[in-house]
């Protein structure tokens, strides 16, 4: 029995309590893939990247290693163990902490801002666990497009997967290095690719010659989905709209554009759909909502009639 097999054991049953207690509670509020380690395999399949370059030893800090290449099983996001199997050598790496012993490097794949472990695992799992914030790596850098931050979760792989799909057919990310288009939910960028399809036809049509993908991706942008997004912008619409960003807009407001010009007239523009959208699909601000609860309660009561009579006057004129 070694000097620290007793504290070992402490830290290793506080630590894989520690990872129930996060998947039950996980499992009871529906965030189950929050709290998932990523596997570098199904991140390499949705993201696709050719090209990796070894970029040598690096401090690299521990809250930014998000998954791991073959046991994404047996930790959680946090890198807590999951399985018992892991005990001994959790324990062995814990001891060697209590002992100042020094430990070789991990080996890490290095992508967008994230890392995952190809060797190490338990070597992370007890750093994390003793607050350790940087750790001595051997990293390897897998060059995508596709930026990926700490945060990311299991349940964005799909998106990710449509936006590095979206990016090799349109080439954006050369074309408008600048470009920042990101959806809060799958199938923003097929979207897009019809929208860049449509609008390479009619350009086509309006300069009497074919245009080259690259041609009408960049006139779209320029002409199209910059200009809407200035207006979202401008009128401070994604204010409105919490959680969502200015490509969900851009999506909602062209299909209300179309909307309208179905409805009344094509004499529509992009701007005045966009007012019209956020005016009638925009969550009410806290206080206005306070104020509507007071007005349907003064209202029932028959205690405030004539102060909640302008806002029923209103929704009146809105219904017409």
């Amino acid at each position: 029995m070694t000097r620290y097999a007793e504290q070992t054991q402490i830290d290793f049953e506080r630590a894989h309590t520690r990872a129930f207690v996060r998947s039950m509670l996980a499992l009871l509020m529906g965030r189950v893939d929050q709290t998932k380690l990523l596997s570098y395999d199904e991140v390499k399949d949705k993201v696709r990247w050719n090209e990796e370059s070894y970029i040598g030893m690096r401090e690299v800090p521990v809250s930014a290693i998000v998954g791991s290449v073959g046991r994404y099983r047996d930790f959680d996001r946090a890198f807590l163990p999951r399985q018992r199997g892991s005990r001994e050598r959790w324990k062995r790496i814990d001891e060697a902490y209590y002992e100042d012993v020094t430990l070789p490097p991990v080996q890490l794949y290095k992508v967008g801002d994230v890392y995952f472990v190809e060797d190490g695992n338990h070597r992370v799992s007890v750093a994390r666990e003793r607050g350790v914030e940087f750790i001595d790596a051997e990293v390897i850098a897998c060059h995508t497009s596709v930026p990926l931050s700490a945060d990311i979760t299991a349940e964005d792989l799909q998106a990710i997967g449509e936006y590095a799909d979206f990016l090799e057919w349109s080439k954006l990310d050369h074309l408008r290095p600048q470009q920042d288009i990101h959806f809060t939910v799958p199938g923003g960028y097929a979207q897009l690719r019809e929208h860049i399809s449509v609008h390479r036809y009619y350009l086509g049509l309006e300069r009497g010659a074919p245009i080259s993908r690259q041609e009408a991706v960049t006139s779209w942008y320029d002409n199209v989905f910059c200009p809407v997004v200035s207006v979202i912008r401008d009128e401070h619409i994604l204010y409105k709209f919490p959680s969502r960003t200015e490509a969900d807009l851009y999506l909602w407001i062209m299909d209300h554009l179309y909307f309208l010009k179905e409805r009344y007239s094509d004499g529509v523009d992009a701007s005045e759909a966009a007012s019209d959208f956020a005016e009638h699909y925009a969550r009410p601000s806290f206080l206005e909502a306070i104020r509507r609860r007071i007005a349907t309660f003064g209202s029932s009561s028959g205690s405030v009639e004539q102060a909640a009579a302008p806002e029923k006057a209103g929704e009146n004129q809105d219904d017409r």
